[in-house]
């Protein structure tokens, strides 16, 4: 399936770029997301009439993704309290949704996909560097600490 991006994909291409996907991608995720349309003629022609929309668009998330970047890395550290044992042990785990309830009370707004935790759920009290993906090319890096109730 070919289709025209909308905006930057990650490993995939940037706006306006044409790309084959393979089939379930394109019609299950990318159409449906808004990342792009498929490769007609006349969907072709209507993205050349709105490149510059698009692109000044795609420039305006990043900057705003770079702005609150700025803003994380001001603030630094973002502490949960949570249930824990005598061992360390969480009655549970703090997750994605745990950490970006934290950073939005925190005033910095945060979304649950954009927090990345490629080990799992968090489980034991500690400190944790926790990395946030705000856009595809800005990702910031910030020091979760989870202290016992």
């Amino acid at each position: 399936m070919e289709v025209i991006l909308l905006e930057k994909v990650g490993k995939l291409g940037t706006v306006g770029d044409k790309v084959d996907v393979k089939a379930g991608f394109g019609r299950n995720y990318l159409v449906p997301q808004g990342k792009a349309i498929p490769a007609t003629e006349s969907n072709i022609a209507e993205f050349e009439a709105r490149r510059a929309e698009l692109e000044a668009a795609a420039s305006d998330r990043r900057t705003a993704a770079e702005g609150r970047s700025k803003l994380l890395e001001e603030k630094g550290t973002f502490t949960i309290v949570a249930k824990a044992g005598d061992e360390g042990k969480l009655f549970g785990s703090v997750g994605t949704r745990d950490i970006a309830d934290a950073i939005t009370a925190a005033g910095i707004e945060v979304s649950k996909s954009e927090v990345k935790l490629p080990q799992g759920t968090l489980r034991d009290l500690g400190t944790f560097e926790i990395n946030l993906q705000l856009h595809v090319d800005v990702t910031q890096t910030v020091t979760l600490v989870i202290e016992a109730e």
